[in-house]
């Protein structure tokens, strides 16, 4: 059986972030035959839950792999507890249904110059894709830098205490030198 791995970007990001573009010349070098799908994720959560479920059909029968960064890491997180496979998290959004109640309203993404409008409703869909407790069979990876200054990087520690954790003093949101860690991500997701 052969593999997918779907990178899922964060809030206001795209797949021309930083991270995602070293995954991709990453992958394209060292496993040119591997698929990668680096996806827009849609502004609004259901709608990204409806792109990401689109990919993984298109994949159907293969294993699905996640690489996901802060919203893309609990987007990754919801994907592997319902269709199982495996996700390496970079620091990963937890509970973005309280953090993004800060960001109601008016918004142009910043990447696709969409605008859009964050509404309670979307902070209601995430609270609908939020896995307080995981599947014991499940593997992840999570990556964590503490001055990440979006998030709290331990409630990441708390909520995947059981998986492996990478934790590292210093560093920031969008995880300086991601890049030295790719040739081991890809031996943990590539590995059964």
């Amino acid at each position: 059986m052969s593999y997918v791995v779907i990178y899922l970007h964060g809030f206001l990001s795209s797949p021309q972030s930083q991270k995602a573009r070293q995954t991709l010349e990453y992958v394209k070098a060292n496993y040119p035959d591997l698929p990668i799908e680096i996806p827009q994720l849609a502004n609004y959560p259901n709608d990204a839950q409806a792109i990401i479920e689109q990919l993984i059909a298109e994949h159907k029968g293969k294993k699905l792999r996640f690489i996901g960064s802060s919203l893309g890491g609990f987007f990754s997180t919801f994907m592997v507890e319902k269709y199982s496979g495996k996700a390496v998290l970079i620091n990963p959004a937890v509970r973005p249904f309280e953090l993004l109640v800060d960001f109601l309203g008016e918004h142009i993404n910043p990447n696709t110059q969409q605008p859009f409008l964050l509404e309670n409703k979307h902070i209601e869909e995430l609270r609908q894709l939020d896995t307080p407790s995981l599947k014991p069979t499940s593997d992840y990876w999570i990556l964590l830098q503490t001055a990440d200054e979006t998030l709290d990087y331990r409630q990441a520690e708390t909520k995947y205490q059981n998986y492996k954790l990478s934790i590292e003093q210093g560093g920031n949101h969008s995880f300086l030198d991601f890049q030295r860690f790719l040739p081991d991500i890809f031996r943990f997701l590539l590995q059964d």
